[in-house]
């Protein structure tokens, strides 16, 4: 069978279900290991703390090793060892005599493989032939979101079906995605990716170009802006709706991410007749008012209504600064797409915290979402400044050539 560039982008579609299933999953389970093994609540969070901690390791490492030994190689490795740490939950937890060790060696795996994808992927489908990148690369992060609500929704099936007794189970069966997908990275198609020789590469470095800059700080912003309020969308749904946390897991991240998915979807399909810039600007004001609905409604119904239309607002930030940053920083390579990663983790990790930290000193979770409100602002105004400055060099760049056709 002759593979194409098609099968590479279905092949990354698969990555980014499979960093979906690693993040997702062990959550799901918390509880589980909190109740079976009597692992304490602080060594449980203390798992989500070694996730971040490695996932930025690896942010920072992986433009190295993919030079030394290229994407392929990576990927496939990638791939066997999500294998191996969602197996791993099904049985390491028995067999050692500690079963919080071999908790902590899956989600190190797991931390591992997902942070390796979040850096190759898009690069894979950014060097890919295709008529409109940016749409492609929309596309490619909408298959996270449904991702993340096929892992909440069929592992809920499965507790409700069969049982949360039979657990074990579960994410052995998850791990067939990621098998799947590395006997497809045995074969696939994989592009160069510009900037990765120092023919293509950006003058000087990107660390050197100060919109490189400029976009790492909007990384961080994109990245907090959706966790912000994705990480409490759940309690949201609990406490103001007074449901089950299985119904309010539906309502809020499912919600959010189904949201978040279609607007990364819509993009993809339509994205050619949207410029980027105008869609980063216009999705930036969308979330500040989906963030003044959630913290200001005094009705949780619409509470909701805002973290679900703060979701589609998210949706081409991640995506949308990327596609932008292959057009502003051409030649920036992996380097470029492994800082992205390591800004967007940062921001994912900073969002939450900021509205625990205001939520703890005042009372008032709103109160604390109203304060994260400050990076879909600074997003916004950044953009603006952008998006300015981007019509200025059109207007110097028009001048000009009317003046040489009048020197002609």
């Amino acid at each position: 069978m002759n593979l194409t560039a098609k099968h590479t982008i279905y092949g990354c579609y698969l990555g980014y279900i499979t960093q979906a299933i690693v993040n997702n999953l062990p959550p799901l389970l918390f509880l589980t290991f909190h109740n079976q093994f009597g692992i304490s609540l602080e060594k449980i969070s203390l798992l989500i703390t070694v996730n971040f901690c490695i996932q930025i390791l690896i942010d920072f490492l992986a433009p190295g090793i993919i030079k030394k030994v290229g994407y392929r190689a990576v990927g496939i490795t990638s791939f066997l060892v999500t294998t191996l740490g969602l197996t791993g939950f099904s049985w390491l937890p028995f067999v050692l005599p500690n079963a919080y060790a071999g908790i902590l060696i899956c989600m190190t795996l797991n931390a591992i493989g997902g942070g390796i994808l979040e850096v190759i992927v898009s690069p894979i489908v950014e060097a890919c032939p295709s008529e409109n990148k940016e749409s492609a690369m929309s596309l490619l992060h909408s298959f996270y979101c449904w991702g993340h609500m096929g892992v909440v929704i069929l592992s809920t099936v499965f507790f409700v079906a069969i049982g949360i007794d039979s657990w074990r189970y579960l994410p052995s069966l998850w791990a067939l995605v990621p098998l799947f997908t590395c006997m497809m990275f045995l074969k696939i198609p994989i592009y160069s990716i510009e900037g990765d020789d120092e023919e293509t590469q950006l003058p000087g470095g990107i660390f050197k170009s100060r919109i490189f800059w400029v976009l790492f700080l909007l990384m961080i912003c994109a990245g907090a802006s959706e966790q912000a309020v994705s990480q409490w969308s759940s309690l949201f749904a609990e406490d103001g709706l007074g449901v089950s946390k299985t119904v309010g897991d539906l309502l809020g991240p499912c919600a959010f991410a189904f949201f978040m998915g279609l607007s990364r979807l819509l993009y993809g399909i339509k994205g050619d007749k949207l410029n980027i810039r105008h869609g980063l600007l216009g999705t930036s004001a969308l979330c500040i008012v989906g963030y003044l609905i959630t913290s200001l409604s005094p009705i949780p119904l619409l509470s909701l209504a805002g973290c679900a239309l703060c979701g589609f607002s998210v949706g081409l930030m991640w995506p949308g600064l990327f596609s932008l940053g292959a057009v502003l920083c051409r030649g920036g390579g992996t380097m470029m797409y492994a800082m992205f990663a390591l800004a967007g983790d940062v921001g994912c990790s900073a969002g939450p915290t900021v509205v625990g930290f205001v939520t703890d000193a005042v009372g008032s979770m709103k109160t604390g979402i109203m304060a994260a409100l400050v990076f879909p602002a600074l997003l916004f105004i950044v953009m603006l400044g952008l998006q300015k400055n981007s019509a200025k060099e059109k207007t110097t760049d028009t001048t000009a050539a009317g003046d040489l056709r009048s020197q002609e």
